[in-house]
């Protein structure tokens, strides 16, 4: 395996993170520097510590975690959806008291996950064909996380433009990313 095929998987992983990214930058918490950074670092740092772990564990246990990882990815996206569109129709003041920012706590956790369950594994491959894990880790971080700041910045002008309608959009595109995932798995 090259460098060029690297690149490509790496585009291929960070596709859900990208997704995600542009969802939770219509989000009324991620207008700042701060909060899009601490997203795209964490999706980066998933995406870079899932196929270590892939490799790491190799492929005594891989048909097991196959059989559940799309549910899982499935329902934490379900989860996350679900939570964005309620708190679209939350009035700003309500908003700002009773909900959380997607780039911190539990939900940055279930979005970091859910991105990046398939790079585990990539893992699970790339240690079948004894790749060396921290170049290829590395760079699938590195492209995930460009492409999700890049995500939360389309997410943002269309957050801005659209409000409420595009935190319900971007709502729905998680639950169908979700959804895709759970059948295409």
């Amino acid at each position: 395996m090259n460098f060029i095929d690297i690149i490509f998987i790496s585009f291929a992983l960070a596709m859900d993170a990208f997704a995600v990214s542009i969802a939770s930058g219509s989000h009324r918490f991620m207008r700042n520097r701060r909060s899009a950074i601490r997203l795209a670092f964490h999706l980066g740092l998933f995406q870079f510590i899932m196929p270590v772990i892939g490799w790491y564990i190799g492929s005594g246990i891989s048909n097991i975690v196959n059989s559940f990882s799309q549910w899982l990815a499935f329902g934490l996206l379900l989860i996350i959806g679900i939570k964005m569109i309620f708190e679209s129709f939350q009035s700003d003041s309500e908003f700002t008291h009773k909900s959380s920012d997607p780039s911190k706590g539990g939900s940055l956790i279930m979005l970091s996950i859910a991105t990046s369950i398939d790079a585990f594994g990539v893992g699970l491959s790339l240690a079948f064909l004894n790749i060396n894990i921290w170049y290829s880790a590395s760079i699938i971080g590195f492209i995930t996380a460009s492409l999700s700041i890049i995500g939360i910045i389309i997410g943002n002008k269309l957050g801005s433009k659209f409000g409420k309608k595009m935190e319900i959009a971007g709502g729905i595109l998680l639950i169908l990313i979700g959804l895709r995932i759970l059948f295409t798995h």
